[in-house]
């Protein structure tokens, strides 16, 4: 968070939701929990994790019987809303219990995007309430948000999918989406699209071999055949990347990942594979994709049952013809190059249609794509390289270039190679080679997260002589779009991009000529590489992802030249010798994020050079040396080191200092005169602290670390804050003293005290100001002051308050306001009540602006609130997408009478249809009053998940589903899912305003049991 520039909001909760300190990212992608040892799925969600510590049974993961009383009260909280663990819940929960040994639908794992699954079992009436954690994560899927895990992961076409839909009875997999792709060139392709399908229709064929040279189009192919799968409810559609260093058990936890079982506790590998097909078996008729398979693999070895089941099958892609015959393949097909004519075509198409060649341009053109070698992959990237070159000069000497590098070519490289090569070469600027190979130095089919890879262009000085980190990002977007561009590089999902293997094979290449680079990412290393690959002419070095546990004396490689080493992700590394780093005098990046190290050499701190030093959730870190000298460190990380008690020594002297991120290191006050020596800071980022109060950690408590506004205000350079201020005084101080003429572009302010629960809400959005427990009347001037660019809105812990009404001279400035959550505020009655459009005067003109822009409203555990909004102004919610309602014991009505004196009215229908265009989600839990949602009917035409549970006294749905021409009710295209608790509630109480509209919704309901 907090490295650059966002088009979105920012997500506090993802990698920053401390509930990610307590597990450490494993060498196979998969997480596991720091205090009992149970494994997590390498896409896991937070909410997950929450779970498993909350001590609550019946949400598809065991619960941790190892944990911390006060962890499991925030973890508890945390999926609650906030509220405090009852008595009654907390004796049902049994959480002593040594219950490792779960269900098998307790232990799955599901994808972070599981929509169709049972997100989470209501065991008994106390519990029903708990699936707030779940919810927001899961919602935050549906609403397509980009995922940001902080590590990247592999990336799968449909990844978990179900051409089922998942959306009928209990089922662990996601419903599937069409996989985006090219379409066919040539009619090879099409009659090879019709063989398949042929073959996949016919019993009796179970597997199918796809061979061909890389960058011929064997995926391609296959995801027009995965995603025509899709169209075919009643068959399950697995697709899985297989990596070059794949085995048996990678392969294991891949299928397993994707049919939503966990085998985690299976270390066995036969019994693993037992799992594995008897869970096959019950899915009757599935098609697993493997693509891009590099050996032949025994099946009953992983256990994929597929001669033993009728309907099933089985499609591999590779580059080599003996794989298929090796698997035993009797229906094998070759994808050979397309031909001349289908590649001028192709040549055509990706330059563009619009492009205007001269008769000699286009003879060249043609024999540019003729040394193609009939490749869509090669066509493609040359054609995206050339695409607005029209000087023949330009094509000539393309077409020169192209023959050379074929006659220069290894034999041993792929075809393609020499003409990934020249669009390399061809890039207009060292900043994009410097960009792309950098890509490279990632796991194979990883999904690179933009703003990492640009902060490490930065960090390196790729991407330099500019004066603020927005503008940094900013260029560092423009290089990643072009790398799109001329298809060095893919996207893989917003905010994230991808590089295609074989290309990846050629940066590789590139960095290890001249022995420049050494690139073993994901490579599962248990050990450092020996001393003779440490050459001195190495530049980067990319280890991370791997198990090495230690880096001991005997090494101290003499690499003067070596600019990066990165060795993130080796969770198991607790020890590095101070000799390693005394030879590495010009390291400038040294990313140690998430290892187990408890003590950073001494030898860091004679690294002079060093512009970025990397220790992000180094959770057992305890000692970090003087850091003095580094004075030409720009960005040091030290969050989520919490077992570091002491801020290091030195820091004062980091005088070119731009990006500073750190927990509290056992301090309660940021110390007083350290910020106006760094007064390069374009982002500071203040977090929290966790604090281990006994001698063997079982107790732990969040400690506030606060700082003073007026030395926050001297960072006049400042782009980026996410700090704490005591209160109204502080955070005045600071509003008084900044440069007004500048404006941060992402803040997370929180001031006053905060109550516990705070820590484990999720989601905040890029600009965020968070009221604690202070008068709103205390200072006038503070209210006058309050910024208008603010876009989110909580108010925690505050019993001033009756409703937002009292807050409106903090908000009627609002500009941008698009969420506002109201948490553990029990004096309030109402979120907004009629009254105050009513009153004379009005509160201001400019409500209805304010509240037009608005996305979210969420209220949690407020003991009073008896409705949240009136109906008068609905009109004005147009852009309104969530509405929360959690735990709030006394909520009556969501949307109340359009009259002060029909508010508590509830039952009477109005005849007026009001419109919630844009509203996607509902969550309403644990409102045993509750007995209206809105007296008018609601069109709601863009709902994706509506969750109600525990609302046993509503008895009306009024949103109006779309009629068919016949009269009849359809689900809104939009619908994913409902979830309801409990059943009967849903079959015999509410009623929808179409008598037929349950039968037409059965198949979207999910039923908390």
């Amino acid at each position: 968070m907090f490295e650059g520039p966002k088009k979105k909001a920012v997500k506090m909760a993802r990698p920053n939701d401390r509930f990610w300190d307590f597990v450490e990212k494993l060498d196979d992608g998969r997480f596991n929990c720091t205090f009992c040892g149970y494994k997590f799925a390498a896409a896991t969600s937070v909410s997950r994790i929450k779970w498993h510590l909350s001590g609550v049974r019946g949400h598809g993961v065991a619960i941790c019987d190892k944990v911390t009383e006060d962890v499991q009260e925030a973890a508890f909280q945390a999926t609650h809303g906030g509220n405090k663990r009852r008595k009654s819940i907390a004796s049902s929960s049994n959480v002593n219990d040594n219950v490792i040994s779960t269900t098998r639908q307790e232990q799955k794992n599901n994808e972070a995007d599981n929509l169709a699954g049972d997100a989470g079992r209501i065991q008994a009436p106390v519990t029903m309430v708990q699936a707030i954690g779940t919810f927001l994560e899961e919602i935050t899927n549906v609403m397509e948000d980009d995922i940001e895990n902080g590590t990247g992961g592999v990336v799968h076409p449909g990844a978990g999918a179900s051409s089922s839909g998942g959306l009928t009875g209990n089922t662990n997999e996601t419903p599937g989406d069409a996989v985006p792709t090219t379409k066919l060139v040539g009619q090879a392709f099409k009659d090879h699209k019709k063989t398949i399908w042929s073959w996949l229709m016919h019993d009796e064929v179970s597997t199918i071999g796809i061979y061909g040279m890389g960058g011929v189009g064997k995926t391609t192919l296959v995801t027009h055949i995965y995603n025509q799968l899709l169209a075919r409810p009643e068959t399950h559609v697995y697709w899985i990347t297989v990596s070059q260093d794949t085995n048996i058990n990678k392969l294991q936890n891949s299928i397993a990942n994707r049919i939503g079982l966990d085998l985690s506790n299976e270390d066995e590998e036969l019994y693993r594979a037992s799992k594995l097909s008897k869970e096959l078996t019950k899915k009757q008729k599935w098609v697993l994709i493997l693509d891009d398979l590099w050996k032949a693999i025994e099946l009953h070895k992983v256990g994929v049952p597929i001669q033993a089941v009728k309907g099933c099958k089985l499609i591999v892609t590779t580059r080599l013809e003996n794989v298929c015959q090796q698997m035993g393949k009797q229906h094998i097909i070759k994808v050979e190059p397309i031909s001349k004519e289908e590649a001028w075509a192709l040549f055509i198409e990706r330059l563009g249609h619009d492009t205007t060649l001269s008769p000699e341009v286009e003879q060249i053109a043609k024999s540019v794509a003729r040394e193609c070698a009939g490749l869509p992959l090669g066509i493609i990237t040359m054609a995206a390289t050339m695409r607005g070159v029209v000087d023949v000069r330009e094509w000539r000497n393309a077409l020169e270039e192209l023959k050379e590098s074929k006659v220069r070519k290894d034999d041993m490289e792929p075809d393609v190679f020499y003409i990934l090569r020249f669009s390399y070469n061809h890039l207009s600027d060292s900043e994009l080679q410097q960009s792309f190979l950098y890509c490279a130095l990632f796991p194979e089919d990883f999904k690179i997260r933009r703003e990492d890879l640009i902060a490490y262009l930065i960090d390196e000085g790729v991407i330099k002589g500019l004066k603020s980190r927005e503008a940094e990002f900013n260029k560092g977007h423009s290089i990643l779009n072009k790398l799109e561009r001329v298809c060095l590089l893919e996207s893989a999902e917003e905010g994230y991009v991808k590089m295609h293997d074989l290309i990846r094979d050629m940066a590789i290449q590139i960095l290890q000529e001249n022995s420049q680079g050494m690139v073993k990412a994901g490579a599962q290393l248990r050990e450092l590489p020996g001393e003779e690959e440490w050459t001195e002419h190495l530049m980067r070095v990319s280890l991370m992802h791997n198990q090495i546990k230690e880096i001991p004396s005997s090494h101290s490689p003499r690499c003067p030249s070596l600019s990066t080493l990165l060795l993130r992700g080796n969770s198991k590394l607790q020890f590095i010798a101070d000799s390693f780093f005394e030879q590495l005098c010009g390291l400038k990046v040294l990313d140690l994020s998430r290892t187990g190290i408890t003590k950073l050499p001494d030898s860091v701190s004679e690294l002079v050079s060093l512009t970025a030093l990397l220790l992000m959730d180094c959770k057992m870190l305890r000692h970090v040396p003087s850091l003095e000298k580094l004075r030409a460190l720009k960005r040091l990380d030290l969050s989520g080191t919490w077992a570091l008690e002491k801020i290091p020594q030195g820091m004062e002297c980091l005088c070119n200092l731009k990006y500073l991120r750190m927990s509290g290191c056992g301090e309660k006050e940021f110390p007083s005169g350290l910020l106006p020596k760094l007064s390069h800071l374009q982002v500071f980022e203040l977090q929290e602290w966790i604090v281990s109060s006994t001698r063997d950690n079982r107790k732990t408590q969040h400690v506030m670390i606060t700082v003073k506004g007026k030395e926050v205000a001297c960072l006049r350079k400042l782009e980026s804050l996410a700090c704490h201020f005591e209160g109204c005084s502080d955070y005045m101080e600071y509003l008084k003293s900044r440069d007004e003429t500048k404006s941060l572009i992402t803040y997370q302010i929180r001031v006053g005290l905060l109550d516990k629960s705070y820590y484990g809400y999720g989601d905040c959005r890029r600009k965020t100001i968070v009221w604690g427990n202070l008068s709103i009347d205390r200072d006038r001037d503070f209210q006058v002051m309050f910024p208008k660019d603010f876009q989110q809105l909580t108010i925690n812990n505050n019993d001033d308050a009756t409703s937002l009404c009292d807050f409106w001279s903090l908000i009627k400035n609002a500009t941008e306001l698009e969420a506002i959550n109201i948490s553990d505020c029990n004096s309030m009655e109402s979120l907004v009540s009629s009254s105050w459009f009513c009153s004379a005067p009005p509160p201001s003109p400019s409500y209805s602006g304010i509240f037009f822009g608005l996305k979210e409203f969420g209220c949690y555990g407020c003991k009073s609130m008896k409705k949240l909004f009136p109906l008068v102004l609905l009109p004005n919610l147009v852009n309104l997408e969530n509405i929360r309602v959690i735990e709030c014991e006394k909520m009556e009505e969501i949307i109340g009478g359009t009259r002060p004196d029909e508010e508590g009215v509830m039952g009477e229908e109005s005849s007026t249809d009001l419109k919630l265009p844009k509203l996607r989600s509902l969550q309403l839990t644990g409102l045993p009053e509750l007995k209206s949602i809105c007296s008018a009917k609601l069109i709601c035409d863009s709902l994706k998940v509506i969750w109600i549970v525990k609302c046993n006294k509503l008895k009306r749905l009024p949103i109006c589903l779309p009629l068919l021409e016949n009269g009849e009710p359809s689900p809104p295209p939009s619908l994913r899912r409902i979830e309801v608790h409990p059943k009967e509630w849903w079959e015999s109480v509410v009623k929808w305003e179409h008598p037929n509209a349950k039968d037409v919704l059965r198949p979207f309901v999910s039923f908390e049991v």
